[in-house]
């Protein structure tokens, strides 16, 4: 039989009632003919509430049972999902990550996946199993014990087993009906687009888009699986939500497929600094092991031998960059005057495929900004995107003028 992977987000299993909405649309596609993997994450607000009570319990707590505490979450959907299932007479079990087995890394609570071997699920698909129903965001070390993925690792491992069985396709279902040129909470004009390419869903991602984990994309695109992104809480036809594929498939698009924007930014700068061979190096290499996640870097002009150095990073790392680049200059691996850290910016971005054959997006984005008044503080580019740090109290403003001016509220 083809097999189909289902996910659902934890919005989609937050209830007993919801859980049954999602069992009858498992259901639907078992009556199609389908052998289906259901990756489940924790009921809405589980996992928050679990990562407070390690932390209330042990401050400096051990990673390995701080993810045998988190990983629980999902243990309990799996199980009430094939409960759900079998009340229907659907054949059904839970399988958790240890089972399958879902075998990762050692990084707790970062893990990465390594393998999927099919032979034990398949065998149960064999002997009249129809649902497999996966706790998502969870798999075994090479020690034996749980590890989780990360926030939104669920989406991982839905996209992991979609390449490990050769799947039809990926169904991610979530609490919004696709994916959309931006927030619709920004701009009431954000179009839902039918199809979006692996490269642009996975620059919006990083970007600052919350539908799809950047994780899961990256495996989506490495190894060519057809994701499609679909609401839990509408009726769904044959081409419902979105669907995430190869740029080949996709027959005509906007230059810019969306605009996409993160708030929680800074903007950090070391002021002057040491202009000589591997400085660079020196200071972001600091941060690296500090684990401070940098994204946009400026280097000024060299004046008498000293330069600055910019870069942006999340807010919530500001500290931790403080303290890096602080015990970088102790040590005397770097030097500079003053580290000064702008808490009050946003990232906007505009994103398409079809920038790398049409010229002029970075002037047209540049005159927008510039007639709204928007100054424009860091500029970065790459082949598909062009992304600017700007004040954040004018990223609401942007969004929509830049979706405005590309007309992103019609198809191509």
């Amino acid at each position: 039989m083809p097999v189909l992977v289902m996910k659902f987000g934890g919005t989609s299993v937050a209830t007993l009632d919801r859980i049954r909405r999602a069992a009858k649309r498992v259901g639907v596609e078992v009556a199609k003919g389908y052998d289906v993997i259901v990756i489940v994450s924790a009921m809405s607000g589980k996992t928050n509430e679990l990562v407070g009570w390690v932390n209330e319990t042990s401050p400096l707590y051990d990673a390995r049972e701080y993810d045998a505490v988190v990983s629980s979450g999902e243990n309990v959907t799996a199980g009430l999902m094939a409960l759900t299932l079998q009340e229907m007479d659907v054949p059904a079990r839970s399988w958790q990550g240890w089972q399958v087995p879902v075998r990762t890394t050692s990084a707790h609570s970062a893990a990465r996946i390594e393998e999927i071997p099919t032979d034990n699920i398949l065998t149960k698909f064999a002997e009249g199993m129809k649902v497999a129903v996966v706790a998502g965001f969870q798999g075994v070390s090479p020690e034996g014990r749980i590890t989780t993925l990360g926030r939104g690792g669920s989406d991982t491992t839905a996209v992991a087993f979609a390449a490990a069985f050769d799947a039809e396709r990926c169904d991610i279902y979530t609490d919004v009906d696709g994916v959309y040129t931006t927030d619709p909470r920004v701009s009431a004009k954000a179009r839902k687009l039918d199809r979006i390419a692996f490269e642009e869903m996975l620059e919006l991602a990083s970007l600052g888009a919350k539908v799809l984990q950047t994780r899961s994309v990256e495996l989506a695109m490495r190894y060519k699986v057809k994701l499609r992104v679909l609401s839990s809480f509408e009726e769904q036809s044959d081409d419902a939500g979105t669907l995430v594929c190869d740029e080949e498939d996709i027959m005509e698009s906007n230059v810019v497929a969306g605009v996409a924007f993160s708030r929680d930014e800074a903007k950090m700068t070391l002021v002057s600094v040491a202009d000589r061979p591997g400085i660079a190096a020196s200071i972001f290499t600091a941060l690296s092991d500090g684990g401070v996640n940098v994204d946009m870097i400026v280097q000024n002009i060299s004046e008498e031998g000293r330069t600055d150095m910019t870069w942006s990073c999340p807010t919530d790392q500001v500290v931790r960059a403080q303290k890096a680049v602080a015990e970088a200059k102790a040590q005397g691996a770097i030097n500079f005057h003053e580290v000064i850290a702008d808490t009050d910016v946003a990232k906007v971005s505009v994103v398409g495929i079809g920038m790398r054959s049409h010229t002029g997006v970075a002037a047209k984005m540049f005159q927008v900004l510039s007639a709204e008044g928007i100054n424009i503080k860091v500029i970065t580019t790459s082949e598909i995107k062009i992304s600017v740090l700007i004040d954040r109290k004018y990223m609401e403003l942007a969004v929509q003028a830049l979706h405005d001016a590309f007309e992103l509220e019609k198809a191509a």
